[in-house]
């Protein structure tokens, strides 16, 4: 490896950690501070004022090394997402957890489609069919980061009230449609005509099927015993997330929706599982996800939206403004009709627009399989970042008013 690598990896994890840092002191997810940092190594500041600098320490011979390291870090991260959801939150809550998730999806998504109808002429690259461009812009204002709310609720003292528990469980359906839609928009987005989109959305539907019905009683019923110790080991879960990403990347689906779907059906409440995923997590998150927000940085660039005069930047405003009130309309009122209070209606709908890490996945997706171009990608990026960034300190005044009083402390999450 060379020195240039070297150098690259310690400038990107330090200057992550540093804006992580800053972004906690605001009361911020960590997170927000560290896609900031990825976007102002990227075109968008550095290479605007310093562009020798940027090419000094970012130059492109040590870009596919750092590409490669973030997207082993990203399979990582999502593989712990779906280890993270915790389906038993939506016991005793059927109702309101149905009403609300599904208004959060399918509502932004209408909207989300709609607004694809103006974006598509001066936004999408040539080449790319309406049917594609429009389920992506659609899928992409239907996300919640389901890891960034549970800290958000944790840091804001809500994770063990009845609204946050509503909102947890809200956001890890909304998190699992949303992953099944990507690998539909995937499968339609990578040609061959619409028979062979739809051989890869069922390809990838009998993959869920066959991991949660097959996979996953046949892991948990072997907890202990001959070969447990090394089936929950660091090694053996790596090797299974890897093994899972391979077999839907190489279904036409995505990687990282195997290595979600593996994190989801592994057993719950095996020592050994939070253990090995522990020790993962303990260095993908700090030391590889980082790459991937300066991978995304290096993609964003919002002089590209200066040089596209004012109706750019009027489009931005557009995105941000459906975005939010689609989302965070539809939960509200989807929590109003099943009887929840105005306030945590309100809470609801701020606490779902909350976008987060889940939203650049999804935007790198759809900016690598050409649906998107980088004007767009950069347009998205800053509703992600805008979305997220004001769910913390909204929330926050919200249950200063008294909105789910009561506070619960939050186990581990991934952000």
């Amino acid at each position: 490896m060379s020195g240039a690598v070297l150098v690259a990896l310690a400038v990107v994890v330090l200057a992550c950690g540093a804006g992580g840092a800053v972004a906690r002191g605001l009361r911020q997810p960590a997170v927000v501070g560290e896609i900031a940092v990825g976007a102002l190594l990227g075109p968008s500041l550095l290479g605007w004022l310093w562009p020798e600098g940027q090419r000094w320490l970012l130059p492109g011979e040590v870009l596919p090394y750092l590409g490669a390291l973030g997207d082993l870090g990203l399979v990582i991260f999502m593989f712990l997402v779906g280890l993270e959801l915790d389906l038993g939150l939506l016991r005793g809550q059927g109702r309101a957890v149905v009403a609300v998730s599904q208004a959060s999806v399918w509502v932004p998504l209408g909207f989300g489609g709609l607004l694809a109808l103006g974006l598509y002429g001066p936004f999408a690259p040539e080449g790319v069919g309406r049917r594609e461009f429009g389920l992506f812009v659609a899928v992409a204002l239907s996300v919640t980061a389901f890891p960034v709310l549970a800290r958000i609720l944790t840091e804001q003292g809500l994770y063990g009230t009845p609204v946050g528990a509503l909102a947890m469980a809200s956001a890890a359906v909304v998190d699992v449609v949303a992953w099944c839609l990507l690998a539909v928009v995937v499968a339609v987005a990578g040609g061959g005509g619409a028979w062979a989109g739809l051989g890869r959305a069922a390809s990838a539907g009998a993959f869920l099927a066959v991991m949660w019905w097959g996979v996953r009683p046949l892991l948990g019923g072997v907890r202990t015993g001959v070969g447990a110790g090394w089936r929950w080991s660091g090694g053996g879960l790596f090797g299974g997330l890897c093994l899972a990403a391979y077999v839907t990347d190489g279904l036409g689906v995505h990687a990282l929706f195997g290595a979600f779907v593996f994190g989801a059906v592994l057993p719950r409440g095996v020592k050994e599982v939070e253990r090995a995923a522990g020790r993962m997590r303990d260095f993908a998150v700090p030391v590889l996800l980082p790459l991937f927000f300066v991978g995304s940085g290096l993609r964003t660039d919002v002089g590209a939206l200066g040089a596209g005069g004012a109706g750019a930047w009027l489009w931005a405003g557009v995105v941000l403004v459906v975005a939010v009130v689609a989302k965070g309309g539809a939960a509200t009122a989807a929590a109003l009709a099943v009887g929840r209070s105005g306030r945590d209606a309100v809470l609801l709908g701020a606490l779902m627009n909350c976008r987060g890490v889940t939203e650049l996945v999804v935007l790198n997706v759809g900016l690598e399989l050409g649906v998107i171009g980088v004007e767009l990608f950069t347009v998205l990026v800053l509703m992600a970042l805008v979305t997220t960034a004001v769910t913390g300190p909204v929330a926050g005044a919200l249950a200063a008013r008294g909105t789910g009083s009561g506070g619960g402390a939050g186990r581990g999450r991934v952000r």
